[in-house]
């Protein structure tokens, strides 16, 4: 983690350094997430949301830096059988995604780039559960974005868990790691730009 951290800082010292031009800005919109994995049999999508800035930190005309800081309400319906009915899984989080950016074309961008999450609370039913989940996750992204003008711009973008989210998640090898709980998330941004 501290690796992941420290190249994240390098990545944005430099990008600070040779900038053309870095511009702040606000962004919210609609999650569809998941839990994929692990010994969990039946899951739904739980829609949620997320809400945060973030700093475009332009290298050339073309490709950008762009770290964010988002809180995001993600979690899964789990299916518990015919007598309990659904569960609920609410996990929020504070992520931080460090993004290399693209524009293909002035009004269209394509992007990818690790995130980091911070567990802020776990909640089934209304109970706590934060005990039974790592404090820490690990994701990549892959999204693109439509600008309508220099200022307004929509996004699409799927962070890929790449970490167990389980607590208790006993690996012992690379099958146990594929197999473990992941959080999977489909995300749609409506962004400003200052």
């Amino acid at each position: 983690m501290r690796k992941i951290i420290l190249s994240a800082i390098a990545v944005m010292a430099f990008g600070f350094t040779n900038a053309q031009e870095t511009r702040f800005g606000v962004k919210g919109g609609v999650n569809l997430s998941n839990i994929v994995g692990g010994d969990v049999d039946g899951t739904k999508s739980l829609v949620g949301f997320h809400v945060g800035g973030f700093a475009e930190i332009k290298i050339t005309d073309k490709f950008a830096v762009q770290p964010e800081l988002l809180y995001s309400a993600q979690g899964s319906t789990l299916e518990a059988g015919p007598f309990f009915g659904d569960v609920d899984v609410k996990l929020n989080y504070l992520n931080i995604p460090v993004l290399a950016k693209y524009y293909i074309v002035p009004k269209f961008s394509v992007e990818a780039g690790p995130q980091l999450g911070i567990l802020l609370s776990a909640k089934s039913e209304g109970e706590d559960v934060k005990d039974g989940f790592k404090s820490v996750d690990f994701g990549f992204n892959l999204g693109a974005g439509f600008h309508f003008t220099e200022d307004l711009s929509i996004n699409l973008r799927y962070t890929i868990g790449i970490s167990p989210i389980a607590e208790d998640a006993d690996i012992d090898d690379e099958e146990d790691y594929y197999d473990s709980a992941k959080n999977s998330n489909l995300a749609l941004s409506l962004a400003y730009k200052f």
